[in-house]
């Protein structure tokens, strides 16, 4: 199926890689009921967050093409997002890590399809449209964020991340799911939980894509900005809980200065944030992210940079001073004080500038790689920087035999049969007959019956990264995850329930005659608990000054109370900005 991209040439150019994730958004599946949710927690938002956001909400949402009465439509956002260089696309849930931040890194925000149950009103374990839409869309409008967003995106595109890691996402996403489904048994929750908390206490040090998600944590979905004292939301994650939003900002909650020391601080999406951290403003949010991107193996490369490849057990990436890059899983090759031979196992691929090589695809490589790294002894120079003097200085030729003695002991020798050369570097020289070995060990690397060999070229592994070079190339084929978000079916008294809240929603949009006190009866007769129902029908009887109305419902709602105490917070917050005129006009206008 083709991907919708609603006119917007920001989706269009994502790679095919990324496309892959993104679902439609069946907008009919949206229920009458799912857009009382909406409305209820963008209008609690909005009466909360007028005052504490860093930006002003509703001009906010609406650059993003959002509005406090509907449930976005993708369309409707991308028309508005467009105007600013970004796009959103509707994907399944949570994606992995890398995904998350490659779309990012091409500027679009992913959109989770689904929205949460009543029952997960304030929160919720899943990404839902509300997190992602009325949370971190409005403040893309900000320039100096929306790049800062872009810029953590290429970052975590190239993160190393550990096989642990990958388990972990998919016990997230599993838990989030069977979580959000009201068909998923307790024994089901309560065993997704165990695993979770198993592989959550097995760990071990975290990876750098596991220290990232820190800081996107403590910054994109956790943030305050402002000074210590006085801080403002930012942070999707507060910005699109209605319970949050407001017990963060309490003084209990401690508020530290926002520094590279965040990454000292995990964090569970199950909790509350026993902390949060205060930027000074979105410049700083670049200069620490700088700081650890420092750090990282895609910046620093060399034998601590290939020594995390091997130990994450999952495809990556290294690159040669040359620009050759190797794509493969990488096994134990040679490796002392420096780097003095690599080896891959397994499908393999080699690209320059994230483009795959002519010929040298997983195809073709699909047994392995393994070359030497380093200078040839006795040279004064790079081996990739050898102009046509010191070709004929070393006896290197077409079709001839050479010998090639790196500084490491590896030697290397056979029939040149072609050499690549890109930008004035050599990058690789196929030989065969050829015959590799460790001369210090006189362990044989390459026996001359297993066929041609090709040499790469480089005195140094200057980058080192997860992922493939060219992942258009390399991940053709490869699947998204196999656990799919559970597509609610309604029973007949869903069916009847969300029937009422059509009528409900009807009279508001002035598309039915229905009364309220028919509207109040029908609850009260057949959905005599539903709480949201009795606050959406409050709303219509204040403004309708249907005062004997508005004091039976109220009343109702207190009885609900008394009977749910855990519903006390929620209903007295919808009664209240029910019978609150001046949000009223400021929604209206």
């Amino acid at each position: 199926m083709q991907m919708e991209t609603y006119g917007n040439p920001v989706l269009n150019q994502l790679p095919q890689h990324l496309k892959r994730y993104v679902v439609p958004q069946h907008y009919q599946r949206y229920t009458a009921i799912d857009q009382a949710v909406w409305r209820y927690v963008m209008r609690q938002n909005y009466a909360y967050l007028r005052d504490i956001a860093y930006y002003p909400y509703i001009p906010g949402l609406r650059k993003a093409g959002l509005t406090i009465e509907e449930i976005p439509n993708l369309q409707a956002m991308n028309d508005s997002l467009k105007k600013i260089g970004w796009g959103a696309a509707t994907v399944d849930g949570f994606i992995p890590p890398a995904a998350f931040m490659e779309f990012q890194a091409y500027r679009v925000l992913v959109v989770a399809a689904d929205i949460r149950q009543i029952e997960h009103i304030e929160y919720t374990p899943a990404p839902d449209i509300i997190h992602e839409s009325s949370g971190h869309a409005p403040i893309i409008g900000e320039p100096e964020y929306a790049a800062y967003l872009q810029y953590f995106g290429e970052i975590g595109t190239k993160a190393m991340f550990s096989e642990k890691d990958f388990e972990l996402y998919e016990a997230i996403r599993h838990l989030s799911i069977l979580k959000e489904s009201s068909s998923a048994t307790l024994k089901q929750i309560e065993t997704a939980e165990g695993k979770l908390v198993d592989i959550q206490s097995n760990m071990g040090e975290p990876s750098e894509m596991a220290l990232l998600s820190r800081l996107h944590w403590w910054t994109v979905e956790y943030g305050l900005i402002g000074t210590v004292d006085d801080p403002k939301i930012y942070g999707a994650g507060l910005l699109s809980s209605i319970g949050e939003s407001a017990s963060c900002m309490r003084k209990e909650i401690p508020k530290l200065p926002y520094t590279l020391k965040a990454l000292d601080y995990s964090y569970d999406i199950t909790k509350p944030q026993p902390q949060l951290f205060v930027t000074s403003d979105f410049n700083q949010l670049r200069e620490v992210l700088d700081q650890f991107a420092n750090t990282m193996s895609f910046r620093i490369g060399g034998k601590l940079g290939l020594e995390k490849a091997i130990a994450c057990k999952n495809l990556c990436t290294i690159v040669y001073s040359s620009g050759l890059q190797i794509s493969g899983l990488f096994h134990p090759g040679i490796v002392d004080e420096t780097i003095a031979y690599i080896k891959t196992v397994g499908p393999t691929a080699l690209a320059y500038q994230d483009k795959q090589l002519m010929g040298h695809g997983k195809s073709y490589h699909a047994d392995g790689f393994s070359s030497p790294v380093g200078r040839l002894s006795g040279s004064d120079k790079a081996f990739e920087d050898f102009d046509e003097s010191d070709m004929n200085r070393y006896g290197i030729e077409i079709d001839k035999e050479s010998i090639f003695l790196f500084e490491s002991g590896i030697e290397v020798r056979g029939i040149v049969r072609s050499i690549v050369k890109q930008d004035n570097k050599i990058q690789l020289i196929t030989l065969a007959p050829c015959q590799v070995i460790d001369s210090r060990s006189c362990q044989i690397l390459f026996d001359p019956e297993w066929g041609t060999y090709d040499m790469a070229v480089g005195e140094h592994i200057v980058s080192v990264f997860c992922g493939a070079a060219d992942k258009e190339a390399y991940e053709q084929g490869v699947s998204v995850s196999a656990n799919k978000t559970i597509v609610q079916e309604q029973d007949e008294v869903g069916k009847a329930k969300n029937k009422l809240y059509s009528l409900i929603r009807q009279r508001r949009k002035g598309e039915s005659q229905i009364s309220l006190t028919e509207i109040y009866e029908m609850i009260a007769q057949n959905f005599s608990m539903d709480w949201l129902a009795y606050v959406e029908t409050l709303e219509l009887a204040v403004h309708d000054q249907h005062e004997h109305l508005a004091k039976q419902i109220e009343n109702r709602l207190q009885e609900i109370i008394s009977h749910h105490k855990h519903l006390r917070k929620l209903i007295l917050d919808g009664i209240q900005l029910a019978k609150n005129n001046q949000i009223a006009l400021l929604l209206s206008k």
